[in-house]
């Protein structure tokens, strides 16, 4: 079954959400998701040959995993938004956490 933009729209309004209406050819009027859709291509998508749904989703939810309590964030002075619990530790061995076979790391020190 193909929507068209009414049709879509009355689904939105029926779970009372307004739908806001953008100019057309305007990708920059939110940077925010644009920016993310850009890293996730750039740092992930674009390096992978994926075989249906079932492994795309299971590469989102990792990288999802990796940008909110792995990756430093430029945007926000270098801090990670949700710091996994393994940052916090000042001494110790340095080990790497691998995320979808190696494309992701992530570098901590081992729990003492």
């Amino acid at each position: 079954m193909a929507l068209n933009t009414k049709s879509f729209d009355q689904i939105l309004k029926s779970a009372t959400i307004e739908p806001v209406i953008l100019p057309p050819k305007s990708p920059n009027l939110n940077a925010y998701a644009e920016r993310f859709v850009r890293s996730i291509k750039e740092e992930c998508l674009n390096n992978l040959i994926l075989f249906g749904e079932k492994s795309l989703r299971y590469v989102v939810k990792e990288y999802l995993s990796y940008y909110h309590s792995e990756r430093n964030h430029q945007g926000l002075d270098n801090i990670i938004p949700f710091p996994d619990e393994r940052l916090g530790q000042k001494q110790g061995e340095i080990v790497k956490t691998e995320r979808i076979g190696g494309m992701l790391n992530y570098y901590h020190r081992k729990s003492a």
